[in-house]
């Protein structure tokens, strides 16, 4: 497997994740992610965060989400 697909796979649980935290449709979460920047942070720092725990990564989004709502 190549970097990008690891990526990809990874992009796909944290949307699953996230969708499962927030009883969200899988779009709705996909949604929420794209518009708040996410993916394009999440493929940054793949390196890292493929290593932390779903509760620290779901945890990181939020915190992600809620600091671009508060400087809007």
């Amino acid at each position: 497997m190549n970097r990008n697909q690891e990526i990809s796979f990874f992009l796909s649980f944290c949307i699953e994740q996230y969708k499962n935290k927030k009883g969200i449709s899988g779009e709705d979460a996909m949604n929420i992610l794209l518009e708040n920047g996410i993916f394009d942070y999440l493929c940054e720092h793949y390196e890292i965060l493929h290593t932390q725990s779903v509760q620290w990564i779901l945890e990181e989004i939020e915190s992600l989400i809620e600091a671009k709502s508060v400087t809007l």
